[in-house]
Order: structure tokens, then sequence, then C-alpha cells
């Protein structure tokens, strides 16, 4: 096999939409393993929204990437050669990993994954952080009681498809904003959505809410933030919660936007508005990941994908995530 490695460093910091400028491919020598190290050849790489904010110098719940390294996303790889005990030539793993080809590893900074009846890419999916996002958001804060009206903005996403199936199977009614007309389809079809709204043909939000969700909404999770988001908050009911998980409509700002004030909802309705991030739950996955995959097995739960091929196409699938050209997870096959 060739020791050397196609890698992908952040050229830029992005002060918009990302553009293709913004990444730089290079080709690299890969060393002789040491002890405790890894060979990996990467399978799948996962590209997600929030990566968007690691690629701005600014402090968050994560370190930014650095300018001139490696970007580093989920990435499901085949052991090519091991000087680890805990791992042999031909185990899949999944890890935080840099875009590269082949690449090295300590065995603390990756996991052992089986190969199921399904593809390995479902841990970046609904096996892995998308579908732990769901699960542990909706545990926690949303509280799901059957019944209730739960609403979804970024629906057909990798996370709003698992929360609304999630939401079906907790006995509630399901709303899902998306923004097309097939992925409201889909969502309905395939997810067992009760309703969707395709926000893009659709003028006044308030009023579609108010169509589709006769009586208030219960729990909303927010992948989008913004107009969405703030139309919202005129139908949530009392001890409704409020789960914020993204706010893609707002990534590619240059600027701080600005948005209507929750509190005066929040106080006259009792209602709990909180943020989260999947890592907080760190030491409860495995209890996520059997949750899911009963839930898989009974059929209770479906996951959809898109796939792009290549690795020289990370980028571009990257960049479609803010064009809503997916439809589930999005991942990179390699």
């Amino acid at each position: 096999m060739s020791n050397q490695t196609k890698v992908i460093l952040l050229n830029n910091r992005p002060e918009a939409t990302p553009e293709h400028s913004d990444f730089k491919f290079i080709e690299e020598t890969v060393p002789e393993i040491e002890t405790d190290q890894v060979l990996l050849k990467s399978l799948f790489v996962s590209v997600d929204p929030y990566l968007r904010g690691r690629m701005r110098d600014i402090k968050s719940y994560i370190p930014p990437f650095e300018l001139h390294q490696p970007i580093t996303s989920a990435i499901v790889a085949e052991v090519i050669e091991s000087k680890n005990d805990r791992y042999v030539k031909g185990d899949y793993v999944l890890g935080n990993l840099p875009w590269k080809t082949l690449l090295i590893a300590d065995g603390a900074s990756i996991q052992k994954v089986k190969k199921m009846d399904m593809p390995l890419s479902a841990y970046l999916g609904v096996l892995g952080m998308t579908g732990l996002t769901a699960y542990f958001g909706l545990e926690d804060i949303g509280k799901l009681k059957e019944g209730e009206t739960l609403v979804v903005s970024g629906a057909a996403g990798a996370v709003g498809s698992i929360v609304g199936q999630i939401g079906k199977i907790k006995g509630c009614r399901v709303v899902g904003i998306a923004g097309t007309d097939d992925k409201i389809n889909t969502l309905k079809k395939d997810f067992n959505f009760d309703e969707g709204i395709n926000y893009k043909t659709t003028d006044d939000m308030r009023k579609a809410l108010a169509q589709v969700c006769p009586d208030g909404i219960d729990v909303y999770w927010d992948n989008v933030g913004g107009a969405i988001s703030d139309a919202v908050l005129f139908h949530i009911n009392q001890f409704a919660r409020i789960i914020n998980c993204g706010a893609i409509a707002d990534y590619n700002e240059k600027e701080m936007p600005t948005s209507m004030s929750p509190q005066t909802f929040l106080i006259k309705n009792s209602a709990l508005m909180q943020g989260f991030i999947v890592s907080n739950y760190q030491k409860q996955f495995l209890e996520g990941i059997e949750q899911l995959a009963t839930w898989l097995q009974q059929g209770k739960l479906t996951h959809k994908e898109t796939i792009v091929e290549g690795f020289e196409h990370i980028p571009q699938a990257f960049i479609d995530l803010f064009n809503g050209t997916n439809t589930g997870k999005m991942v990179v096959k390699i």
C-alpha cells in the first residue's frame, strides 16, 4: 500500500458560506506506526453543520480549527496495521479524526464498532452523534408526554429526522419544518411525521403553524434559529420545552444577527428554553446506542443517508449542508 495520504486543511476562515478556496488539498508521507498506535484507512467521513462554528476563531464549547491544519470530524475507518493490543488488522473503528485517506491514531482516540446488518456509516448518523443528540435532547430536556405536539425545524436533516421519529414512538403528534415539498413528503411517508411545512413556500410561518398545530406547541426542537424559531414562540403552550440544538440560519452570517426576545413568551407560559451539546451525555452514550439500536431492530426507527462518494468531494458535501441538499445524514464515502 502506498505510504502517501491525501489531506484536507483549513486554508481560510470563511466570512460567510464556506467556499472551495477555504480548503486546501495536500499529500504527505505516512510514517511508520509506533507502539500503541494503529494505521487506519478512512471509509466514511461525517460532515456536520457544527463544523462551521469551529472555522471561526472565537471561544466556544470546542476549540476552533487551526489554520493550515487538517480539519477533523467523526470518521469510520478500518485498521490496516496495528501495534496496539486492543486492535487487529480488519477491525472497524470510530473516532474524531483528521480528514485524511490514511492516518495514524492511538488507541485512546478511537473505539471499536461492529459491522451489523446496516452500513458502517450508521455509526456517523442514527447510531452516532446525530442519533444520540436526538435521543438525549428529547429524554433530558424534551421530556415528551403522550399526546403532546412536537415541532421540529430542520426536520429532514440527520438529527431532525430522528427527533421526529422518537416523538412518534413516544406517542406525540409531530410536525416537521423543511425546505422542499419532496422533503415534506419524505417526512410524512418515510419518517411517520403527521404534518409538514415547507418554509420556502410559506409566506406567513405564524399562520402556517397555527393551522397545523391547533392545540399549540408543547415541545419545539430548534435546529435553525432565526425567523422560523421566532414564529414558534407565538404558539408555545404552558410549560412548553424549547430545545436549542442548532442555529444553522445564523452560522454563515458575518455579524451576530438580531432576533426577537423570547423572555416574554417564556415567562407568560412558564416555558423552558435550553441549549445543549451531545458530549454533555458522554458517560451515557452506551445507553443511548442500545436504545436506538433496539428501535431500529424493532422497525420503529428508520434512517436515511445522503452519500457522496470520493475524498475530493468532502468540501462540497460540507458546503451543500447549508443549501439543504441532504435528506438525513450527509456522509462521504471514501
